[in-house]
């Protein structure tokens, strides 16, 4: 509280500290954590509202070889209090210290380099070094392909190795009330080597696109002892949650992506090496999918949630309001009466 108090009166505004480095620096420690993918969506969002450009390219290009260091759970075995009584960020910032902007003023009033210059490691089994990381090359994965024109996303570090290279048949599930009320029937025509494909749950679809990425096993897999399924939506997924789910699929199906035009039995192929995600239908079978195309009726076509539909951006965008995209300058409110 005393250092905002501080900051009114320096006259800091948040573009001062919010710069490309300052998001360059988020981006670097994300994969060094085995962050959440849902900080792709929030970064691109903060950034666009200052002005600053940053797409998901920008996670590819500067952190897809970046290791895990921390062994935290979904990636790991330990908790997030081990974590922070291990050293917490600055510790693993100081470990890739060499890839950061060190002379970046942080909201503490010091530079990056000072404000790590201190940390100590209590516990190398939580938080490793670079020479022995915890996973290699575990950032956040960017995919792209025929199902996923502008991208989609991935967590190599909570995802099961085995899958990461794979090619399944689709079982679709239209939306999560489709899903809820198939997923535990016997007669589900699915086994562990299927692709669960959900639609519909991306930020105009759902609408607001929520955490449902991760979806539920089917019971009749469950029983066999498995524990994880190639998983594909145009949603999100928590931080916490465990899985080869690959998440944000743009454009969504909702706004006509080819998500929407997937179909039980196609094959899909996910190769997370090559960054691809590639659905294995002609170009012309495609094409006569997408003229049949009809949207889905929105679920609510008045007030703020129609404001919210119309305007919302795709995934690789931020999902923020269009409107309010672009650096503002300071508004002073007039008396209102």
């Amino acid at each position: 509280g005393r250092r905002i108090v501080e900051m009114v009166h320096e006259d800091t505004k948040i573009g001062d500290i919010l710069t490309r480095p300052a998001f360059e620096n988020a981006i670097k420690t994300l994969a060094a954590i085995g962050g959440s993918t849902n900080a792709v969506i929030h970064l691109i969002a903060i950034a666009g509202r200052l002005g600053v450009k940053l797409t998901i390219d920008d996670f590819e290009r500067l952190a897809s070889e970046m290791p895990c260091l921390v062994n935290l759970q979904p990636s790991g075995q330990h908790l997030m209090e081990d974590f922070c009584y291990a050293g917490g960020l600055p510790v693993v910032m100081k470990e890739i210290a060499g890839s950061l902007h060190l002379d970046h003023v942080t909201v503490s009033g010091k530079t990056v380099r000072e404000n790590i210059a201190g940390a100590e490691n209590f516990n190398r089994d939580v938080i490793m070094s670079l020479d022995k990381p915890f996973k290699p090359k575990a950032g956040i994965a960017v995919l792209r392909g025929n199902l996923a024109p502008r991208g989609a996303v991935i967590k190599p570090s909570a995802a099961t190795p085995e899958l990461m290279v794979h090619k399944g048949r689709a079982v679709v599930f239209e939306d999560s009330d489709d899903f809820h009320a198939r997923i535990d029937d016997p007669d589900l025509d699915v086994d562990e080597t299927c692709v669960l494909v959900l639609k519909n749950c991306g930020p105009k679809g759902y609408p607001g696109m929520a955490e449902v990425g991760n979806m539920p096993l089917p019971p009749k897999v469950l029983k066999k002892g498995i524990t994880d399924m190639v998983r594909i939506s145009d949603a999100r997924m928590s931080g916490t949650a465990y899985g080869t789910v690959v998440l944000h699929t743009a454009p969504e199906a909702a706004a006509g992506g080819p998500l929407a035009l997937v179909r039980n039995g196609d094959l899909v192929e996910l190769d997370v090496p090559k960054r691809r995600l590639h659905l294995h239908v002609s170009d012309e079978e495609l094409a006569k999918r997408k003229a049949a195309w009809k949207p889905p009726t929105p679920r609510l076509t008045s007030g703020y949630w129609k404001l919210y539909i119309d305007h919302v951006l795709q995934a690789d965008e931020g999902a923020d309001l269009d409107f309010l995209v672009g650096q503002r300058g300071a508004f002073v409110p007039k008396d209102n009466h």
